[in-house]
């Protein structure tokens, strides 16, 4: 067994680790995601720190497979393509996509999150590189080669940061690589002034910082980048798979302004 000695922002991971695999036990699950159970069963931790529900779990794996689905799409369409998995913690989304041997994939996280993962989650095959290091260093994006069409994919990571630093790595990110798209979620500023109201990070001590209400604004960040796609959590995809009482709290959600743009997932090019 693996005792988990994380806390703040990385200690948030075992929280969609955890809905992950309570969406794969489901007979209807959403993206039936086995290797984050068998990682769960691994790993020495309380989970019901968490507070991870039925509700919340399947919410977890709807928004992972939006995001799946549109990293699928990218490699669709360009199948020779660089894949940048930022803050990439016990995700299994490279073992889930199972990419070409044509497609680099790079997973960063920061080393000790690195080391973890390592000793948690089978490496894949075919051209694939797990890096340790800050997402918000340089050193670790100098060393990708900028051949290549690349997708950046991050999922929780966007209100963790702040927004000069989430600024300079979309600059960075659009300014290296000759063409791509940006694949990620995040928080209204609503979702910001609530943060304490979500057990995951409230319990693991971690703070949210940025908070986008317009994705149109970011598209100033780089000549070219466009906003091609803005879905509200109350609009994804598969909202159907969440239990009743899930689905009637969005009813409820989506009929209050400051509440609807609370959380979402985003798709840029460049």
């Amino acid at each position: 067994m693996e005792r988990i000695t994380l806390t703040g922002a990385p200690e948030t991971m075992l929280a969609t680790l955890y809905g992950r695999a309570l969406d794969s036990r489901r007979p209807n699950s959403v993206l039936n995601d086995v290797a984050a159970a068998r990682a769960v069963a691994r790993i020495d931790y309380d989970f019901r720190k968490t507070k991870m529900t039925g509700t919340s779990a399947v919410g977890v794996a709807i928004r992972a497979k939006a995001l799946d689905d549109w990293t699928r799409s990218f490699l669709a369409s360009h199948p020779t393509a660089t894949v940048l998995h930022l803050a990439c913690g016990l995700d299994t989304r490279v073992q889930r996509i199972a990419p070409a041997d044509t497609v680099r994939w790079v997973d960063v996280d920061l080393p000790d999150v690195v080391e973890l993962r390592t000793r948690l989650l089978e490496a894949p095959g075919g051209d694939y590189r797990l890096v340790g290091a800050s997402v918000t260093s340089d050193s670790w994006l100098d060393e990708v080669p900028a051949d290549r069409p690349t997708v950046a994919v991050f999922e929780g990571l966007s209100m963790y940061l702040r927004k000069e630093e989430g600024r300079r790595l979309i600059e960075r990110i659009t300014s290296r690589f000759p063409s791509g798209q940006l694949l990620f979620d995040c928080y209204g500023s609503w979702g910001i002034k609530l943060q304490k109201l979500v057990p995951a990070v409230r319990n693991a001590g971690a703070t949210l910082h940025w908070g986008i209400d317009d994705p149109r604004e970011l598209e100033a960040w780089h000549p070219g980048l466009k906003c091609v796609d803005a879905l509200r959590s109350v609009d994804m995809p598969d909202l159907e798979n969440l239990p009743l009482s899930g689905r009637i709290g969005l009813r409820v959600v989506a009929r209050i302004p400051a509440l609807r743009d609370i959380g979402r997932i985003l798709r840029y090019r460049f």
